[in-house]
């Protein structure tokens, strides 16, 4: 039996909100207050992550490999920050914070948050691959290492080429990512019954929507990020979290309660 036309409700997606320019800077503080909060959780994760991106950046020893996963941290970092959008949800619920519990946050949507991850390592695995050609194709004779390769861009009359290339072709997968995983996962965190695809849409409307304060946001994180690289991954230890905590609450004023 065919349900009355009266009986099908529209599937509406999440209501967007408007945004101020200067709310990114509102973000920080509210995470930077997280932070305080819970030290432990924090510096945790982001002695783990700053961890990972050292004993990367030791063992790889060619530009290529190394500028393509410094980059691949902005690629990657939404989900690797999960566990800290976690320790912000249960300090707006009055809830004590575990570190314990916050390393399996991504069960309560398990399926969105797994399909999602591995979207966003299918894209880490083709930016590798972009990059390592990117580099080959401006450098003759076998990749340039890390020690070598602002010299080889000073000294190459294709440098300043290859640096416009590299950076044009980071920006794109830098945006598309952004664009759809900005809010996404710590909303599918939040609401277990939502899908990826639904929270990607959502993500990509808030962009459109506030487009001056989303892309300042974008520019704080690469600021950060390279700022903790800068600093021999030191920096990132309390970078990550910062942008982690943060996050979450750009999440929580962009995106209508449920």
């Amino acid at each position: 039996m065919e349900n009355p036309a009266g009986d099908i409700q529209e599937y509406r997606f999440p209501r967007v909100r408007a945004l101020a320019t200067n709310a990114p800077w509102r973000w920080l503080r509210k995470g930077a207050d997280d932070l305080r909060a819970a030290p432990a959780a924090g510096l945790f994760y982001g002695s783990a992550l700053a961890a990972m991106g050292l004993i990367l950046g030791h063992f790889v020893g060619r530009a290529a490999y190394e500028l393509a996963l410094a980059t691949g941290f902005l690629l990657v970092g939404p989900y690797l920050a999960m566990g800290l959008y976690d320790v912000s949800r249960r300090r707006e619920r009055g809830e004590r914070v575990a570190l314990r519990a916050t390393l399996t946050a991504g069960r309560t949507n398990a399926p969105a948050i797994g399909f999602y991850t591995i979207i966003l390592i299918l894209l880490m695995a083709v930016w590798i691959r972009v990059s390592v050609v990117v580099v080959a194709l401006f450098f003759e004779g076998g990749m340039p290492s890390m020690q070598t390769l602002l010299r080889d861009i000073v000294t190459s009359e294709n440098g300043i080429v290859f640096l416009l290339v590299y950076l044009a072709a980071g920006f794109g997968f830098a945006l598309l990512v952004f664009s759809t995983s900005v809010i996404s996962l710590p909303m599918l965190l939040d609401r277990p019954g939502m899908d990826a695809l639904t929270a990607m849409i959502t993500s990509f409307n808030a962009l459109r929507l506030n487009l001056a304060p989303m892309l300042l946001w974008a520019a704080i994180i690469v600021v950060l990020i390279a700022a903790g690289f800068a600093t021999f991954y030191l920096g990132l230890i309390v970078a990550l979290p910062l942008i982690g905590h943060a996050t979450w609450h750009a999440y929580r004023e962009a995106v209508e309660p449920g």
